[in-house]
């Protein structure tokens, strides 16, 4: 279908630098949004803010033509009083067919347009642009920060942010016209009448903010509380169900029921604090625009009587009144909508609007690797600690060379790993890939520059192609099969098959991979990073979840894998580290001792000590 011009205005997934607005040529901002409510909400509605105006146009529109209502009423009967029964349409045509115009014909032209602006160009695209900056700025936070909260969580606060910004705008802009334009119009109209009859409307205004200036700051707290009692719930059901084999292999359904009834009641009793303050909202409201129209009926109906006004304006003053009570009515149910809607973008800023937790450094450079020489100079971390897990660590890897790390748990062999990738930052020291500190080049080139087989391999739910490819994006399917072919991976790649019918490197995975084997994850993991073909290599347990069969049969492929590269590899099994240039083994994060497979055991330290306690080919305790 052809889409409306409206709905083109606005790009909502135009990366960063570029304009989302092709009229307006706003910028998408690089940083992410500011962490108080009004900021953030600007930082948004900015880039659209053409489609805002639109609809503040639009809006104002409608509530002008809605407010003539009530006029047209009034008027329609001071005309049937005027005019003799039998010449009403020969004397009063030309004002009877603009009123019959304007109902007919404007108002309905008006609302359209209302409707263009708020459900084809706001409500889909402004949304998308939220959704995607938000996570955007997410997705390229540091690893610590995603350790340090529900993933669940996270992805719900990003997913309601878009919809509750909008909604509250749409919302607060048609709110705002309609209590303004039925408000000043109905006074300035009154008033023209009689003086007298504007004070009922003048007076419940004054009432309608004290209300809202009591109800609105507590409404605001409640539905803040409410949303971050939903986003804790989704967290800890979405926690269960990525987990769900653990919970299943415990059989703990009924600790689980527990940990998520304890969230559901934290939602249930903040959701009822949040309708409570409705309630009494709605009820001091019906209150008060009961004694309105009782005040405008009774002030009417007297001036009338005494020949002050006419019976036009008696006509129209009711309907006026009641329209305004109506009107109140719909913004009171708005307003707690509204500031629901306000509150889950509050809770979303506490996860969207947070400065990068590991950016790149002003200046940083793409890192370009020669040789492929790492060097750790005097390196220092502990997770925040006191002690740290890495202690003075200096280690120097000659490029080419393959180096195998060697220790208890705890000595820190993980830890450097993570620090060569900047996942987290040395607290002392520095870090060298060909003469390059890496704390000042791009993190996105230096991990480009190294490719990492884990223990704990996730995949993404996606097909095995797509999961393959993440290596090398341009990769055809040629390569991809190669690399599966290498990995060991291609004979149980042909055979799967998933719930949709799909097959073969067709076939999705499942949430992280759960459909495979452990084994078949890992070979999907070392067929991704051959086709990476990265010029560092760094193999944390790369062969723990295959059995020795095949784990055999693909370390030939390693051997390929890692020819010409610059290798770091960790295990526990330590047979599979014999064959590496030279052991370093490591101890409370310090380097105590180094060489090949058979310098060490003659040695007879540390490592040899190791090597005599393994049970099975494991490190003991």
């Amino acid at each position: 279908m052809p889409r409306f011009p409206l709905e083109t205005l606005i790009d909502p997934v135009a990366p960063p630098g570029q304009p989302a607005s092709r009229v307006l040529g706003v910028p998408v901002p690089d940083q992410p949004p500011p962490a108080n409510l009004a900021g953030f909400y600007w930082y948004f509605i900015r880039q659209a803010r053409l489609l805002f105006a639109l609809l503040f146009l639009a809006g104002l529109s409608v509530a002008l033509l809605d407010a003539a209502i009530p006029v047209f009423i009034g008027r329609v009967v001071g005309l049937l009083s005027e005019h003799a029964p039998g010449r009403l349409f020969t004397e009063a045509w030309a004002p009877l067919l603009g009123m019959g115009f304007v109902l007919l014909v404007c108002r309905p032209l008006a609302i359209l347009a209302q409707n263009m602006v708020s459900q084809q160009a706001i409500n889909a695209t402004v949304t998308s642009l939220i959704r995607w900056q938000s996570h955007w700025h997410v997705v390229r936070q540091g690893w610590a920060f995603f350790q340090e909260d529900f993933a669940g969580r996270i992805a719900n606060r990003v997913m309601q942010a878009g919809p509750s910004l909008r909604e509250s705008v749409v919302q607060s802009v048609t709110a705002v016209w309609y209590i303004l334009v039925y408000g000043s119009g109905a006074v300035i109209y009154l008033a023209s009448a009689d003086a007298w009859l504007a004070a009922p409307i003048l007076c419940w205004f004054l009432a309608y903010a004290t209300l809202l200036r009591f109800i609105i700051p507590r409404l605001r707290a409640r539905a803040k509380a409410a949303s971050e009692a939903r986003s804790l719930l989704t967290g800890r059901i979405v926690d269960s169900y990525t987990n769900i084999l653990t919970l299943k292999l415990f059989a703990r359904a009924d600790q689980e029921d527990a940990f998520v009834r304890e969230g559901m009641l934290g939602l249930t009793a903040a959701f009822q604090r949040q309708m409570r303050m409705i309630t009494l909202n709605g009820l001091l409201l019906s209150s008060l625009n009961a004694i309105m129209l009782t005040g405008m009926a009774a002030l009417s109906l007297t001036l009338w009587n005494r020949g002050e006004i006419p019976l036009a304006t008696v006509a129209a003053a009711l309907p006026m009144a009641w329209q305004i009570a109506n009107i109140s009515g719909w913004v009171a149910f708005n307003v707690a909508s509204i500031f629901e809607n306000i509150g889950v973008v509050q809770e979303a800023i506490g996860s969207i609007a947070v400065p990068p937790t590991a950016p790149d450094r002003p200046g940083a450079t793409p890192l370009r690797v020669t040789r492929g020489e790492i060097v750790f100079e005097k390196v220092r971390f502990g997770y925040g600690r006191e002690r740290g897990v890495l202690d003075g660590f200096d280690l120097r890897i000659a490029p080419g060379e393959r180096v195998g790390l060697v220790g208890h748990s705890g000595a820190g062999k993980t830890t450097a790993v993570n620090l060569l990738l900047r996942f987290f930052e040395p607290e002392e020291g520095r870090i060298l890939i060909d003469g390059q500190d890496i704390a000042t080049v791009t993190q996105e080139s230096l991990r480009a520059a190294i490719g990492m087989v884990t223990q704990d391999t996730a995949l993404l739910h996606r097909s095995i192609r797509d999961n393959i490819r993440y290596g090398r994006q341009e990769a055809t399917a040629e390569e991809i099969a190669a690399a599966a072919r290498d990995a060991e991976a291609d004979a149980f790649i042909q055979d799967l098959s998933d719930w949709r019918g799909r097959t073969g490197y067709d076939a999705h995975v499942g949430e992280r991979g759960v459909k495979l084997s452990g084994g078949q994850r890992q070979r999907v993991a070392i067929a991704r990073v051959l086709l990476k073909n990265a010029p560092i290599l760094v193999l944390d347990e790369a062969t723990s979840a295959l059995d020795s069969e095949v784990e055999a049969a693909i370390q030939q492929s390693l051997d390929r894998l890692m020819a010409g590269k610059t290798v770091i590899a960790i295990a526990h099994r330590l047979s599979t580290l014999s064959s590496m240039d030279r052991l370093v083994v490591l101890e409370h994060g310090r380097v105590v001792e180094q060489g090949t497979h058979t310098q060490l055991l003659e040695r007879d330290g540390p490592y040899a000590r190791l090597w005599q306690r393994q049970s099975g080919g494991f490190i003991g305790a």
